[in-house]
């Protein structure tokens, strides 16, 4: 399945993969650490927050896992959130190092994007993610999904933890 127009990043680019929406059971995912493998299953049982970015190097990048790194600092045990994109698990490591972001789980689809095909995050054009957020519950039904339109603007931060706050 692939959505033409469905992601701006300097122009219109078609996003491959179905549209999830609140409701829908949460696709099971695969991602790299780069020192291991991680899967949906590991996050069973605790409200999960997906912050899907393009690239970590960017600002709005940086500022989404920023924003999303303090919520899991305040939220603690209680919740996992989750960085997917498809930069290279290193560049994932030397930002977090660098940025001192130690409490969200960074992962990467670089390897396949078996991610992006299932949560309709891939870029076919770039090979990259789009930037989106999901918010999924301890039974791992989506209770919110947000794909931002414009790879420039920010996702609805404040709709996405009040569902996340809603599922504690």
């Amino acid at each position: 399945m692939e959505r033409a127009n469905a992601f701006d990043f300097w122009g219109p680019r078609t996003l491959v993969g179905p549209e999830l929406k609140p409701g829908d059971r949460a696709p099971a995912f695969t991602l790299t650490t780069g020192q291991a493998t991680i899967s949906s299953e590991q996050f069973a049982g605790k409200p999960l927050v997906i912050s899907v970015i393009p690239s970590i190097d960017t600002s709005v990048c940086s500022k989404q896992t920023r924003r999303f790194n303090e919520a899991a600092a305040a939220l603690g045990d209680a919740v996992n959130i989750l960085t997917v994109s498809a930069d290279l698990p290193f560049a994932l490591g030397r930002w977090c190092g660098a940025e001192g972001v130690d409490k969200v789980i960074m992962a990467s689809d670089h390897l396949d994007m078996s991610f992006g095909a299932a949560y309709g995050t891939y870029v076919k054009e770039l090979r990259i993610e789009s930037r989106a957020v999901f918010v999924v519950d301890r039974d791992g039904i989506i209770r919110y999904a947000e794909y931002v339109p414009v790879a420039g603007q920010e996702p609805n931060y404040d709709a996405a933890l009040a569902v996340l706050k809603e599922l504690l």
